[in-house]
C-alpha cells in the first residue's frame, strides 16, 4: 500500500494512506472533542427506562447546536444518527423505541462531521447497576484500547497495535473480534488503512507521521464470532455472550500519538454512569 498527501489526493478512497498535516490535525482536534462532549452529554441520561430513539434523538440535537452533523445519518442508507449496540449487540445496534433496562450495558457510537473533518468515538455505559462480569468486561475492552494507543507511534505497525490489543485480551480469557476494525477517516467517514485489533509484531502497515484512523476493539466474552442481523446492520455474538467496545480517533505524530477524542470532563473512563472510575488511566 502506498502513501499519498492528503491535499494532493482525491476525496475519495483510493487504495493510498492519506498523510495530513498540521490544519488536518487541527480540525481532528475540533470534530474529536465535539465527538467526546456529546458522549459526556449522555452520561446522565442513559437510565433504565429511556429508549434507544431518546438518546439517537439527543445526538442529532446536539450535533444542529453546535454547527456539526451525524455521519451515520443517511449513511449507506442507515437512518439513524448514532448506534446504540445493547449486551450481546457487537456493533451497528440501531435505534429504537425499547426502553433500556436496569444491568444493561450499551456502546453508544457517535461521529460528528465538524468543518469537514470526522470525529468518531464510541463508549460503554452502564444502565444502573450491572453484574460483575458485565463490569468486568468494559474494564478490559476499556484497556485494551488504551493498550492498542499506545501502540500507535512512528516506525510501528497495524500488526503492532492488534498484537497488543489481542495478547491483553486473550490473558482474561475473552475473545477480540474479527469481523470488524477501525479505519482510516479525516475528511472522509472510512478511509485507509484498516486497523485489525488482532495481529503480529512488525507486520502490516508502517505507522508514519500524519496518518489519521481510529482504533476501537470489540471484546467478547465469549467466542468471537458474530453474526450480522437481517436489518443487514447489526451485528451480534453468535454464542449471545455480552460484547464491549470503546473507540478512540487518534493521529501518528513526530513522536508518538495524539489521542483527538479524549473526554475533556474524564468521562470516557469506566464506568460511564456518574460512578467512580475504576482506576486512574491517564
Amino acid at each position: 500500500m502506498t502513501y499519498i498527501d492528503a491535499t494532493a489526493a482525491p476525496l475519495r478512497k483510493n487504495g493510498q494512506i492519506k498523510i495530513h498535516g498540521e490544519e488536518a490535525f487541527a480540525g481532528m482536534r475540533k470534530a474529536g472533542r465535539l465527538t467526546a462532549e456529546c458522549l459526556d452529554m449522555l452520561v446522565p441520561e442513559i437510565q433504565p427506562g429511556v429508549p434507544t430513539d431518546r438518546i439517537d434523538q439527543l445526538v442529532f440535537e446536539f450535533a444542529m447546536d453546535h454547527g456539526a452533523y451525524p455521519a451515520t445519518l443517511m449513511y449507506r442508507g442507515y437512518t439513524k444518527s448514532t448506534c446504540t449496540s445493547i449486551n450481546h449487540v457487537v456493533c451497528h445496534g440501531i435505534p429504537n423505541e425499547k426502553p433500556l433496562r436496569e444491568g444493561d450495558i450499551v456502546n453508544v457510537d457517535v461521529t460528528l462531521i465538524v468543518d469537514g473533518w470526522h470525529g468518531d468515538s464510541s463508549r460503554m455505559y452502564a444502565v444502573g447497576e450491572i453484574p460483575r462480569r458485565a463490569e468486568r468486561l468494559i474494564d478490559v475492552t476499556f484497556e485494551s484500547l488504551e493498550i492498542g494507543v499506545t501502540a500507535v507511534r512512528p516506525g510501528a505497525t497495524t500488526g503492532d497495535i492488534g498484537a497488543a490489543i489481542e495478547k491483553f485480551v486473550e490473558g482474561h480469557n475473552m475473545s477480540v473480534v474479527r469481523d470488524f476494525c477501525g479505519h482510516g477517516l479525516g475528511r472522509l467517514f472510512h478511509d485507509e488503512p484498516n486497523i485489525v485489533h488482532v495481529g503480529r509484531p512488525g507486520e502490516g502497515i508502517v505507522l508514519r507521521p500524519g496518518m489519521l484512523f481510529t482504533v476501537e476493539p470489540m471484546i467478547n466474552l465469549g467466542r468471537p464470532h458474530v453474526k450480522v442481523l437481517s436489518d443487514g446492520w447489526t451485528a451480534v455474538t453468535r454464542d449471545r455472550s455480552l460484547s464491549a467496545q470503546f473507540e478512540h480517533t487518534v493521529g501518528v505524530t513526530e513522536t508518538g500519538v495524539e489521542v483527538f477524542t479524549y473526554s475533556p470532563k474524564g468521562l470516557d473512563k469506566p464506568p460511564v454512569n456518574g460512578g467512580p472510575a475504576l482506576a486512574s488511566r491517564h
